[in-house]
């Protein structure tokens, strides 16, 4: 769980769920991936949570990864500018939020989903936080728009 964020700004998180393996010197040994514990969202996704939990056996049994340190360090990518705009805007956002100005977080949640229109840790973490349903209309409407992008996203994909 990462309720201030501090994850997915560190690690370049874009989605949830997000999954990073982290071994014991703090070494990353895959990096972010869409994965699931259960095959609730298998429709809806394409994601097999079978191929997650033998990915992350295969790791904690044989100590074997799928990439190489090389690719790991290639596949994520940094923020953008704006995607760092749009983190930032975010906190201020739920600063705002919890000292009551919802109308200045509500004004600062816009901008960052402006900034970062298919960053689900912002737009899909700000849905419940402004009293909307984080899988109605508005969640539809943002998994529309991230398919007709062509899904960006930062981490592996295909998985």
């Amino acid at each position: 769980m990462d309720p201030d964020h501090l994850l997915t700004e560190l690690y370049a998180i874009s989605n949830v769920p997000t999954v990073v393996m982290i071994d014991e010197n703090d070494r990353i040994v895959h990096p972010n991936w869409s994965a699931f514990g259960t095959d609730l969202f298998r429709e809806f996704t394409g994601i097999d949570s079978d191929k997650q939990h033998d990915r992350v056996r295969a790791w904690v049994r044989d100590d074997t990864t799928e990439l190489t340190a090389d690719e790991i360090r290639e596949s994520v990518g940094d923020l953008s500018a704006d995607e760092e705009q749009a983190r930032l805007r975010f906190r201020i956002a739920n600063e705002l939020r919890h000292r009551n100005d919802q109308s200045g977080a509500a004004r600062n949640y816009a901008i960052a989903d402006d900034l970062a229109p298919h960053d689900w840790t912002i737009r899909r973490a700000a849905m419940p936080l402004q009293g909307q349903d984080p899988f109605g209309e508005n969640f539809m409407r943002i998994y529309e728009e991230a398919e007709a992008a062509g899904r960006p996203y930062h981490g592996v994909t295909g998985y």
